[in-house]
């Protein structure tokens, strides 16, 4: 009989408007705590058809991006779990931590480019990341600002600091991280990148000329010399060429 009342009583109090009121905050704090809520602009940036070589997802910026791309992490956007993820293990990799896992978060026909290296393969990003512990004895993030959440695109600015290995004085610098995100995995707890872009500068990278071509060369050169004693690097060895040169 108690049992009977107190589920009378709580039915009761499940029609008054303040226990609806209560419940739908209850529910939406709820989901935001599970990272629903926490979801991208809904942009599309590049093609959709994942099959497209990384090459034709690659973000441009243009000439008067401001180029002061120091981050104020309490401004960072919201990201969902899976995109937090992904962008931790980039960072990760940033930090001399890369592993076989990480590497994985690029698609086999994926593009790396920087001021130094143009790697159009997953073997060669590979031979990028798992190469910078024969230069650097440290590398530490000091803070990144997610400022774009697009449905195809994320975009951060990130300050690190690096100690080279022939001259021990830490080095800071500053860049914007974009991020093109696999068509094929956007929706999947385990993104994948079709074309990551690291800009120091305001005006951004020419892919012609000598420049481009020394970027693509450093790459082919690292991957080839790596190879004879990284292990983790052969792991990549099916992806070459997979981007089409």
């Amino acid at each position: 009989m108690c049992l009977r009342v107190f589920s009378l009583s709580y039915k009761a109090y499940l029609g008054h408007p303040a226990a609806k009121r209560y419940t739908a905050s209850m529910a939406t704090t709820l989901a935001a705590s599970q990272g629903q809520g926490l979801g991208d602009s809904g942009k599309v940036n590049f093609p959709t058809d994942a099959k497209l070589p990384g090459k034709h997802f690659e973000p441009r910026q243009t000439n008067d991006t401001p180029s002061d791309y120091t981050p104020n992490p309490s401004k960072s956007l919201p990201l969902s779990p899976a995109r937090r993820a992904l962008v931790d293990d980039i960072i990760s990799l940033y930090e001399l931590g890369a592993t076989v896992e990480r590497v994985r978060r690029y698609t086999p026909d994926a593009v790396y480019n920087d001021e130094l290296g143009y790697a159009d393969d997953r073997y060669k990003i590979a031979g990028q990341w798992f190469g910078l512990p024969y230069v650097f004895s440290a590398g530490k993030s000091k803070g990144h600002e997610v400022v774009t959440n697009d449905r195809d695109l994320i975009r951060f600015r990130h300050e690190m600091e690096w100690t080279p290995k022939l001259v021990p004085k830490t080095i800071r610098l500053r860049s914007l991280v974009s991020l093109a995100l696999d068509p094929a995995t956007v929706d999947q707890d385990f993104i994948r990148v079709k074309y990551h872009k690291d800009q120091a500068s305001a005006e951004d990278y020419s892919n012609e000329g000598v420049g481009a071509m020394l970027k693509k060369l450093q790459a082919e050169s690292t991957a080839r010399v790596l190879s004879a004693v990284n292990d983790d690097l052969n792991a990549f060895a099916p992806d070459k060429g997979a981007g089409g040169g």
